[in-house]
């Protein structure tokens, strides 16, 4: 069976056909620019020529960072203020004209690694952290999504975290990776401290360079990078959307 899933981050938006049984890339990845300020219309839009460049004709599973309950917008993480409130998926669906489940960013390439990457097979409490313009993280419990954890805004020195340790603030500040590393190790120790974990995954765009600053990282768990890298979170998507309309995806092909 094979998903549209997108991914919307605050630098960039893309989306590829997903194979759900696999989580392989059916087609090359699209992406393109989030439109500047992220407003509702502007990025709906963007989306709509997404669906359109694959030809999609069936539900659509969307990554979007914000905590989202039951397609519901409730916080705006890089991105417009004007998100808060907003049904986000019956936004979307009346854009393109199918359905679309829309979950937290995070969450989703959560999803992701753990019934198809890293996190296969593993119990206890694992946190998935993706490192990108912001800090995403979600949380599983023996497999089990706490959904809509957003551990990216914990205070460190009177900032929220993502404002110090984010890739988009290594770029930023013109960071070295051990000068970024100590920020990020710090997050690390915070975040251990109060939940335990038995496993971190990090995933997101940074986790394509884990090699350059995983020497850096000194806090007391098993840290391993995302598998699936910054494919996750579309394929998350993919999977969530497979879960909440098979009737609907049943014998669906692209284009179809």
């Amino acid at each position: 069976m094979q998903v549209l899933g997108l991914d919307v981050g605050g630098s960039g938006i893309k989306g590829a056909i997903i194979d759900v049984t696999t989580g392989a890339l059916m087609t090359p990845r699209n992406r393109v620019p989030t439109p500047e300020g992220a407003e509702p219309s502007a990025v709906a839009t963007t989306i709509a020529h997404i669906v359109h460049h694959f030809n999609w004709k069936g539900p659509v599973g969307c990554g979007f960072p914000a905590v989202i309950k039951a397609g519901v917008a409730h916080t705006a993480a890089n991105i417009a203020p004007s998100w808060v409130g907003l049904d986000a998926a019956r936004l979307f669906g009346e854009v393109i004209g199918h359905p679309v489940l829309v979950l937290n960013d995070a969450d989703a390439a959560g999803i992701a690694e753990m019934r198809l990457g890293a996190g296969h097979g593993r119990n206890g409490l694992v946190l998935l952290i993706t490192i990108g313009t912001g800090l995403g993280t979600c949380l599983f419990m023996d497999g089990h999504l706490v959904p809509n954890v957003e551990l990216g805004h914990i205070e460190i020195r009177g900032k929220d975290a993502e404002l110090r340790a984010s890739e988009a603030v290594r770029d930023a500040k013109n960071l070295s990776w051990s000068e970024w590393a100590k920020r990020f190790d710090e997050y690390l120790h915070r975040v251990s401290a109060l939940l335990w974990p038995d496993l971190i995954i990090l995933g997101g765009g940074a986790s394509r360079s884990y090699e350059k600053f995983a020497h850096h990282l000194t806090v007391g768990v098993e840290i391993v990078p995302a598998q699936l890298r910054n494919e996750a979170g579309m394929i998350g998507a993919a999977l969530a959307a497979a879960e909440a309309y098979p009737e609907l995806l049943a014998g669906e092909l692209p284009g179809s």
